[in-house]
């Protein structure tokens, strides 16, 4: 296959397609979602046949456990994928929204119209429910989109594709909109995040490297992030049942996701009577607890934290742990170490809790709730593309409103400038 070809004829057909999304109703484009949950209720056989291609393929890879988890579609996944679509088709329509209408002293009316982004190209590796979620984001908010996915669920993800395409007929929609790349090519990637002409922007989804690799080689903008360094701040003026309720949750309600916490920091005034408690509850759940050297007097069984703890995501049953002076050592550990993420302090203190929000510089910043919160269903968004530590365009869990853009929209009645 001549990849640069290839991927040439998706981007022109995508771009193509993103005009016909673009004025499509919503009517329209919910059809596509729930005809295409219709076709993967229908295609479950087809679905199972093709993911146990995949599983028998990454075994013999050797993939280790994890991945092959990720990698595996069982009945509930399905389910929960008919589900999501569902749910999107049912999120307001964002598409076409005019806001902050003002009228000028010339007499012309100026405001802001809600328009999507265009073209999305979105790179992500194993899971291929992502698949699903992706498209349905993109098509609701009304953009085109290029889907590449991991090598090892090509053949869950072409018969995904399969799906989606009937429900793209079957609302009259091309079948273009959606496009899931067919070849495994690592070069397919290398052609796609290079193609300003018709792609407006890429979403990678995946492990630090990718995500490196794609920010340094792309010339299309990315929506991005690369760590889940995520801290929570127990202060002096915390309520001890919150501070221990928040920060276990934080990090043990699951450890593979980006918004689990990876170092936790304990106010010195109070670290004697608490850091005690925490320990016991992080070793109930199997928890590594790595400390600096004031952490180690108060709990001597543990390992010694290294420079490295505190800028590493862990994804692991792993936990740093610092004792600080205060708030302001806080918000300065968080501001040189953190990933931009999200970050939550625990304190009654409604100053401290004020200063933190204002002075930490991260996309999600709490007060007394769990980090993993950051999330686009919990934080009403419907569902998410992904969290964006950038600071333009979109910044923290991305849902529709992240997929479009807003242009100036101008009224008048033969108003001329004079």
């Amino acid at each position: 296959m001549d990849i640069a070809a290839y991927m040439a004829q998706v981007g022109s057909q995508a771009r193509a397609a993103a005009t016909a999304v673009a004025r499509s109703t919503t009517a329209v484009r919910n059809r596509a979602l729930l005809a295409t949950a219709e076709a993967l209720d229908a295609a479950r056989d087809e679905l199972a046949e093709a993911n146990k291609k995949d599983l028998e393929q990454g075994r013999a890879n050797g993939l280790d456990a994890a991945m092959l988890d990720r990698l595996e579609l069982t009945p509930a996944r399905i389910d929960t994928m008919i589900e999501g679509l569902r749910q999107v088709a049912s999120l307001p329509d964002p598409v076409g929204e005019m806001t902050d209408m003002t009228y000028r002293p010339s007499g012309i009316q100026v405001g802001k119209m809600r328009v999507p982004l265009g073209v999305i190209g979105i790179i992500y590796e194993s899971r291929p429910n992502v698949t699903v979620e992706a498209a349905s984001l993109c098509l609701k908010s009304g953009n085109a989109t290029i889907l590449r996915g991991g090598s090892e669920s090509i053949h869950s993800n072409q018969a995904i594709a399969a799906c989606l395409e009937k429900g793209l007929r079957e609302a009259g929609l091309p079948e273009a909109a959606v496009q899931v790349i067919r070849t495994t090519d690592r070069a397919a990637v290398g052609e796609l995040i290079t193609m300003p002409r018709y792609v407006d922007v890429i979403v990678p989804r995946g492990g630090k490297g990718l995500i490196e690799r794609i920010s340094r080689d792309a010339k299309v903008p990315v929506i991005k992030h690369l760590d889940g360094i995520c801290h929570v701040y127990i202060d002096s003026h915390a309520d001890p049942e919150k501070a221990l309720r928040v920060a276990v949750n934080s990090k043990t309600q699951r450890y593979g996701t980006c918004n689990t916490m990876e170092t936790l920091l304990v106010d010195s005034e109070i670290a004697a009577d608490l850091l005690p408690l925490l320990a016991q509850q992080f070793r109930e759940k199997g928890v590594e607890l790595r400390g600096c050297d004031r952490c180690r007097e108060i709990l001597p069984g543990i390992v010694a934290a290294t420079e490295e703890d505190w800028q590493t995501e862990y994804l692991a049953p792993v936990l740093a742990v610092r004792v600080v002076d205060g708030l302001d050592a806080a918000i300065a550990h968080i501001n040189r170490y953190s990933s931009r993420h999200t970050d939550s302090i625990v304190t009654e203190n409604y100053t401290r809790a004020r200063r933190f929000l204002t002075e930490v510089d991260s996309s999600s910043v709490m007060v007394n709730a769990s980090t993993r919160f950051a999330d686009g269903f919990e934080y009403g968004l419907g569902a998410e593309i992904g969290i964006s530590t950038d600071k333009l365009h979109a910044r923290g869990p991305v849902g529709l409103e992240g997929l479009t853009s807003r242009k100036y929209v101008v009224f008048g009645d033969g108003h001329i400038r004079t």
